[in-house]
């Protein structure tokens, strides 16, 4: 692959970047907090995110019949990295146009297309993903939530957990079991006004609305809520997985961490300190390999390649490049911890706790890096 950006991504990046610091406001990195689950952020992207689609800014990688603009993965990721550093204005508008647009747009029917795609498109709608359980994290094979069928839809009971912005959520990409078989899983696009479903919000240092638990009581759906076919949502799971994975780079705020802590050190002159030093280049170097990595991918996805257990070394890298930056924060930057003085060095250092669980925990990028990388036998 050729490392180096072309001029019309260059060209791209710097109009994004002016479109960004007309629509920003000025004080958008205090009022914002770096936060996308904040009742500001929340409210600012419901207005926001319909100018960037006018723009062309919201999903650029989709077809054009659907409202994009039939640009390269390139296109977004550079939009992912630029949202990623300025603390996420479209609040958790990225899981719509990364995760459950593009497994509309491989497993819709018709009418689901003609329904969902043009809200997500217009930037009018928020998503949330109802994957995890409380005994069913990464090993998705485990969850227990069940879909029984009955004339014409199916009637869902279970409990979901980690589950980001279904506080103000319009629809959730829900996984449920239709049968006993393990693999017997189901996707369902669901409301979220409809009765039987009970949303709490749970204490998270990773930001406001960031986690919630979500009951579903026997909750009725049609069967026109089914995303592809019933019993076979692996091979739906799959391919949102794949873009979950590696689908912005986050390590794009981590960059702009540091860039923050160099500036407070230097302050005091501890930006000059060996340990310091040391620190930040292999902090930086990291970053600079999980960029790489990802690159991998996305150059990939963009010359029509299958995905494979790249994605999985991608993921992991990305985490772990994560966990150093908030390691070098937590050492060098207590006092701006602390103070809360400074919100990106604070939301990137709260939010790396995570950074390594969602699409599936490191365990389980390492587990298939070893089978499906490195063919490595089992135990």
């Amino acid at each position: 692959m050729d490392f180096a950006w072309t001029p019309e991504q260059e060209a791209y990046r710097t109009r994004l970047r002016a479109f960004l610091d007309t629509n920003l406001p000025s004080d958008w990195d205090e009022k914002s907090n770096h936060d996308p689950g904040s009742e500001y952020v929340i409210g600012f992207a419901r207005e926001f995110c319909p100018k960037l689609a006018a723009a062309g800014y919201l999903v650029p990688h989709w077809p054009v019949e659907y409202g994009g603009s039939g640009a390269d993965p390139w296109h977004s990721w550079i939009l992912g990295g630029e949202f990623n550093a300025r603390g996420e204005p479209r609040s958790y508008q990225y899981l719509n146009v990364n995760l459950v647009g593009p497994a509309i747009l491989d497993f819709g029917t018709p009418a689901q297309k003609a329904h969902h795609l043009p809200l997500i498109a217009g930037g009018k709608v928020f998503w949330c993903q109802g994957f995890s359980e409380p005994e069913a994290g990464s090993d998705l094979a485990a969850l227990s939530t069940r879909a029984e069928k009955i004339p014409g839809g199916y009637r869902i009971s279970g409990h979901k957990i980690w589950v980001a912005a279904a506080t103000f959520a319009d629809y959730c990409f829900l996984l449920a079991r239709t049968s006993d078989d393990r693999h017997a899983i189901t996707t369902f696009l669901l409301p979220m006004n409809t009765p039987g479903i009970t949303v709490n919000a749970l204490n998270s240092l990773t930001g406001t609305n960031a986690m919630n638990e979500m009951l579903l009581d026997g909750v009725e759906v049609g069967d026109d809520c089914v995303l592809g076919t019933p019993g076979d949502g692996w091979s739906v799971v799959k391919s949102a997985l794949q873009n979950e994975r590696v689908g912005a780079p986050v390590f794009t705020a981590g960059l702009k961490a540091l860039d923050h802590a160099v500036a407070a050190l230097r302050r005091d002159g501890r930006d000059r300190r060996a340990d310091v030093q040391v620190r930040l280049a292999r902090v930086r170097a990291t970053l600079t390999v999980a960029d790489l990595l990802a690159s991998q991918v996305v150059d990939g996805r963009a010359k029509g390649r299958p995905a494979g257990p790249g994605t999985n070394a991608a993921r992991y890298a990305a985490g772990r490049a994560m966990h150093m930056v908030a390691d070098f924060l937590g050492e060098f930057c207590g006092d701006q911890l602390l103070a809360n003085e400074d919100q990106v060095i604070s939301k990137v250092y709260r939010r790396a706790a995570s950074s390594a669980l969602g699409g599936g925990a490191a365990e389980i990028q390492l587990n298939l890096v070893a089978r499906n990388l490195l063919n490595l036998p089992k135990g």
